[in-house]
């Protein structure tokens, strides 16, 4: 030991790396006494901690420590142990062997204060070293200036209160354990300009500072020591936050939104949120906050436009307002869906006048809804589905613009326009008037894509149905029946003569079976047009009920049939709303830029929207209708991430020959279920074969098939997986981006589920409520936001 300790000593002074990246000058040992080890490297393979300056002297206690430095005085203080001893600081080692120590020694008690208070009241020591030496020291001087103007500049610190706040508090939380690439730019070495997802203001207003109109500012360092500056928004969505939510949100007095959606953000909303003075639009939704919606957040109505939570975890009932007053005029868009609220209706939600969007479904509300709502004459967008709302809907609900979709979900509630309270289900009740529009001789030309109707002579009639023909709105029989016939349903209305004259049509699809058009009517709307192949379908007899039934079908995840024309030469046309959608296939396999990201929160979403679309068709209806052609191409996509099946039912208008074709695309496709193969006909079961076939299919990303050509028996490859103990490589990657745990998030339980429904004995798979039941009990914890989150519209974001 006593050796050793005379060696280490001994050890002088060898070494100084600098912040410019430079080669070291030298390669020696060194000592780390803290962990009592010996380590030797050479030049670059310097461990990169060693930055700064290693560090040699007499005193063993202190001897070569690897110092750390961000700043020169800091460095060249630690390199001098600082005993009380020392005239033993200053032996010939340190002072008169090495340069650059001679030339500290020797300075001026001043400079050497300025490094450390101690090193002023070191002797000068005589020069033993030779004059190309004094080149390192004017070297040195050098280096020491451009040190000093670097971190005096980098020590910097920003005098702002909010870039404090920001940095000290709100990054740190937001981030969580885990550093955060897209919080990376918060740091005082990058321009202000160029800190991801913030406006600013500066000179004690709050008009935004504009980073885009001066190439100045978007490198200038010095911004964010600015005093007067004042933090406008915080826009990070989809930034994979893993952090919670700093009560120190609410100190920022200028904070006028924070966006803050489909994140992985934990935690309670903080009470404090609710103190923010200028905030005006919020948006917490797509995280995994949970716990009660605090009342503060109330706080916030004199000035709130949009509050978005929607897709948490969040419980309790909503707090009324701690000011009778707060009537929250400015709000407009109010949604809480897709949490676990409970308890009554929020009566006060009535008194916001300027409301245009209210969703509170998917939660677990209970007991009436007040009649005052109906009194909201701005609200355009209401759904209040899927709860536990029991009794009448206020009466003026029967007459207003909201449909049974709104609505749906609820099994206690009655009345227009859901069915009659006290009877059987059912829409709107007794026989509406019938109205005659004259149609085109002809019909349909095809050889110009065009689309159109030429009105004939017109004939009123008073259709008289029975109820189970409640839905349908008017019937009409062009020039005395001689140019076909109109049906139109509810929802289908404003279909008349004027907007379908001449509609333009453009090809969309084809399949064996029918052509489908987007067609553009005269007032700008579009409407979507699916004309079946002459010949494909059975005699009027055995359409026309078909029809009706398809047309009084309506549910948020299914496609509405809006109208039906039938030509005097036997031509069928089913008319849909347009929707501006991509089918679920083109956002699963489509592999071109610009697709939005499809994680496991926003397929789980898809997947339960099918699911409740099945379930509604196979036990939500009088007459259960199987859809028949249950595949991704025929699911379309909303903005909101909303999922319509399409196509439903349309194998019972087809003749057999074209109904079994239907099936032989189903087989290629690989949706077709085993017992097809010896009868032809489509039921339940088979549904819920192609069900778990689209739900793997959104697991893996792989296209469904038979082993040939593109697709492939994901059946097969998820048994091989199990057997071979890698059931995780089967998950597309984006499935896995941002799960916490395959198990924790549902993943696992949704295998399970399609495996399930793949069961090659029909009897063995479940039906569509219990596939719906087992994917609500397994929704992701961080589930996705109705919107993307970029390129935000007032109500959503399209793709």
């Amino acid at each position: 030991m006593g050796e050793e300790k005379e060696r280490r000593s001994n050890i002088e002074e060898r070494r100084i790396m600098n912040p410019l990246n430079l080669m070291p000058v030298s390669t020696d040992r060194y000592w780390e006494p803290s962990q009592g080890k010996k380590h030797c490297a050479v030049g670059a393979d310097l461990p990169p901690e060693m930055n700064w300056v290693y560090t040699g002297g007499e005193d063993g206690a202190r001897s070569g420590v690897l110092i750390r430095g961000v700043r020169l005085r800091e460095a060249f203080a630690a390199s001098i142990p600082l005993t009380s001893s020392v005239p033993t600081i200053s032996s010939p080692p340190l002072c008169s062997k090495n340069p650059i120590f001679w030339l500290l020694c020797n300075s001026s008690p001043q400079l050497l204060s300025s490094l450390h208070p101690k090193m002023a009241s070191l002797p000068p020591k005589a020069a033993p070293f030779p004059l190309f030496s004094l080149l390192s020291c004017s070297s040195f001087f050098f280096f020491l200036c451009c040190f000093a103007v670097y971190f005096s500049f980098a020590s910097s610190e920003p005098s702002s209160a909010d870039v404090v706040l920001l940095l000290n508090k709100i990054k740190p939380a937001l981030q969580g354990s885990a550093a955060n690439a897209e919080l990376s730019s918060w740091n005082v070495s990058f321009p202000l300009c160029l800190w991801r997802g913030l406006r600013w203001s500066a000179g004690g207003s709050a008009a935004e500072i504009r980073c885009e109109d001066d190439l100045a500012l978007r490198s200038n360092l010095s911004l964010s020591s600015d005093p007067s500056l004042h933090l406008l928004s915080i826009r990070l969505p989809a930034a994979a936050l893993a952090g919670s939510l700093p009560p120190e949100l609410g100190l920022f007095s200028y904070l006028e939104s924070l966006y803050l959606d489909v994140n992985s953000l934990t935690g309670p909303i903080p009470l404090e949120l609710g103190n923010g003075p200028a905030l005006s639009d919020l948006d917490l939704a797509g995280n995994a906050l949970e716990g009660a919606l605090p009342p503060s957040i109330w706080n916030l109505c004199d000035r709130l436009v949009s509050l978005r939570l929607h897709g948490n975890d969040l419980s309790g009932s909503v707090p009324d307002p701690a000011m009778p007053s707060s009537s929250c005029k400015k709000l407009k868009v109010l949604d809480l869906s897709d949490n676990r609220f409970q308890g009554s209706f929020p009566k006060f939600v009535s008194e916001f006048s300027g409301l245009e969007e209210l969703d509170l479904s998917n939660n677990r509300f209970s007991g009436s809804i007040t009649d005052s709502l109906a009194g909201l004459g701005k609200l355009v967008r209401l759904n209040l589905s899927y709860n536990n709302f029991t009794g009448p809907l206020p009466a003026s609900f029967g007459e207003s613009k909201f449909t049974a979709e709104a609505f749906q979900g609820n099994p206690g509630l009655c009345g227009p326009p859901l069915g009659k309270c006290g009877s059987g289900s059912g829409l709107s009740s007794g026989a509406i008037a019938g109205i005659v529009i004259g149609l085109l001789a002809g019909a349909v030309v095809l050889a110009s894509v065009s689309i159109g109707w030429v009105q004939g002579g017109k004939r009123r009639n008073r259709v008289r149905k029975a109820d189970e023909e409640a839905d349908m709105v008017f019937e009409e029989d062009g020039n005395g029946g001689g140019d076909g016939k109109l049906i139109v349903f509810q929802g289908g209305e404003h279909l008349s003569l004027e907007d379908v004259l001449n509609a333009t049509g453009q090809v969309m699809e084809k399949t064996s079976y029918g052509t489908v058009y987007k067609a553009k009517l005269a007032d700008g709307g579009n409407i979507s047009l699916r004309l079946l192949r002459e010949g494909s379908c059975k005699d009027q007899a055995e359409c026309s009920p078909v029809i009706r039934q398809l047309g009084r079908v309506r549910h948020e995840n299914l496609t509405a049939l809006r109208a039906f024309y039938q030509g005097k030469r036997g031509e069928k046309l089913l008319i849909y709303d347009y929707h501006p959608s991509r089918s679920l296939h083109d956002l699963l396999h489509d592999t071109r830029a610009g697709k939005p990201l499809l994680n496991w929160p926003r397929r789980h979403k898809i997947a339960l929207g099918v699911a409740r679309g099945l379930a509604h068709l196979h036990n939500g209806l009088e007459t259960p209708i199987t859809h028949g052609n249950v595949r991704s191409k025929n699911v379309h996509i909303d903005e909101y991430f909303v999922p319509r099946l399409t196509e439903f039912g349309l194998d019972k208008l087809m003749v057999p020959a074209v109904a079994d074709e239907m099936v032989s695309a189903a087989k290629c496709d690989g949706y077709k279920a085993p017992e097809l193969q010896k009868m032809k006909k489509c039921g339940s079961r088979t549904d819920v074969y192609a069900f778990g076939i689209l739900l793997l299919e959104i697991l893996m990303g792989r296209k469904p098939g038979k082993g040939t050509g593109e697709g492939a028996d994901l059946p097969a490859l998820v048994k091989v997986a199990v057997l071979e103990e890698t059931t995780m490589e089967v998950f597309d990657v984006e499935v896995l981006k941002g799960t916490r745990s395959p198990m924790e998030d549902g993943l696992v339980q949704a295998l399970k589920l399609a495996m399930g429904c793949c069961a090659p004995a029909a009897a063995a798979r479940p039906d569509m409520n219990e596939v719906v039941k087992l994917l609500e009990e397994s929704r992701p914890r961080n589930r996705s936001a109705l919107y993307t989150p970029t390129d935000r519209s007032e109500i959503g974001t399209p793709f």
